[in-house]
């Protein structure tokens, strides 16, 4: 096994962090151009909307038993 370090989990976290920022950066770009006439508290609901509800995810991120909370 891998000993890591801190320091290296936390700077590999700061890039998941980062990636995820620039995705949803991204989608809310492209939900701006879809709907060029929209406000911007309607795309902000748009993104929401969109994060709250992963596509291939409604039951989690792998295959299994169904947890409902």
């Amino acid at each position: 096994m891998i000993d890591q370090s801190n320091e290296a989990r936390a700077r590999r976290f700061l890039v998941a962090l980062d990636l995820f920022e620039s995705g949803v950066k991204l989608r809310r770009a492209q939900i701006r151009r879809q709907f060029p006439k929209e406000s911007e508290a309607e795309i902000s609901e748009r993104l929401l909307q969109w994060l709250l509800s992963p596509r291939g995810a409604e039951h989690g991120d792998c295959p299994g038993r169904v947890v409902t909370r």
